[in-house]
């Protein structure tokens, strides 16, 4: 009997898990900024916290979260805007140059490769096409909507409307004293994760930037903004940054000594802040093991695309957390954890 019941569980367990990742996946425009608003509204529940213990209204401790986001919003789109005026600034003989060495690499690859591009205009022209307008539009509105509904479900968690506590402990847990410790550990892990990791995209941004200005390589605002704000993608983000500016330095240098120790010191900064500086300063509180954060990289990645790269290792922590908290699950959790292959 109770080999059946169990051959019956493992048999729905089966079934239910790629059922919930299918939801997930079809469902992504409400869970995507459902998980951002969470960890956005765990970023300032120590300060609504504190705002209650002082006896400020619940309705003006939320307003003065959302000023301090907005503010934070600011600054970004000024940094925007002057790098925006950095490059619209530049004459015209850089775009020239980049033209011709840009027709110069083409020429190259359809020699080598046999194959044949557009030559009949402007090959940086050729990157805005009339067609695309419709599917970049498009981009934006879901962009739009995706924002709003985030703002929305950070008024949802702030004013508390969406309670984890309660959720954990009448879908998951059962037990009060069980959810609230599960809680408080995703809590802690989740906003030490997000401070670090503001911290260190801020760093590298910084350096970046100065690097791009010691090697007089153009718009170093725009591409330390890049750095910054592509480093909250999990591992990718360093290569995209790496990648994308060698290639503009190419470009715009000559394939000289200077290159080569620009693209060093650009790597280096990938390196220390990202391969070492964040892992010390993450220190022990994910204990995940490196195999584990690649597949669930890959796995949410899959799910959700940029933003599940982004949420990778949150929401690994998230689950690790969880199955912890059950002895049959304890081994899957143990699988996740880094102490285990030491």
């Amino acid at each position: 009997m109770l080999n059946k019941i169990r051959t019956t569980n493992i048999l729905l367990l089966v079934i239910v898990i790629p059922l919930v990742f299918y939801l997930l996946k079809i469902l992504s425009f409400i869970f995507i900024p459902l998980i951002f608003s969470m960890f956005i509204a765990l970023l300032f529940l120590p300060l609504m916290r504190w705002l209650g213990k002082r006896k400020v209204p619940k309705v003006i401790s939320v307003f003065i979260v959302f000023l301090l986001i907005i503010g934070g919003l600011k600054i970004g789109i000024e940094l925007v805007q002057l790098s925006s005026k950095e490059i619209m600034a530049t004459d015209a003989a850089f775009f020239n140059k980049a033209e011709n060495k840009l027709n110069n690499l083409i020429f190259y690859i359809e020699d080598t490769f046999r194959v044949k591009l557009k030559q009949d205009k402007n090959l940086l022209s050729q990157l805005i096409e009339k067609e695309n307008i419709g599917s970049i539009i498009d981009f934006l509105m879901k962009f739009t909507t995706m924002m709003l509904m985030t703002v929305f479900f950070v008024v949802l968690w702030l004013a508390e409307s969406i309670n984890m506590h309660k959720v954990l402990n009448m879908t998951i847990f059962k037990q009060k004293h069980t959810s609230v410790k599960a809680f408080m550990k995703i809590e802690k892990n989740l906003i030490t994760f997000i401070k670090v990791k503001f911290f260190v995209s801020l760093l590298t941004g910084i350096f970046t930037g100065l690097a791009c200005l010691y090697f007089d390589v153009s718009f170093p605002i725009f591409w330390g903004l890049f750095a910054f704000v592509i480093n909250f993608v999990q591992m990718v983000g360093s290569f995209i940054t790496v990648i994308l500016l060698s290639i503009f330095a190419f470009i715009e240098l000559e394939p000289t000594n200077i290159l080569f120790f620009f693209i060093i010191s650009i790597t280096s900064v990938q390196v220390l802040f990202g391969a070492i500086l964040e892992p010390i300063f993450m220190g022990k509180s994910f204990s995940i093991n490196i195999i584990a954060i690649l597949v669930m990289l890959m796995f949410w990645g899959f799910i959700w695309g940029i933003p599940g790269l982004i949420m990778a290792i949150p929401l690994t922590v998230f689950i690790k957390i969880i199955l912890e908290q059950f002895p049959s699950t304890k081994i899957i959790s143990d699988l996740l954890s880094a102490s285990k292959f030491r």
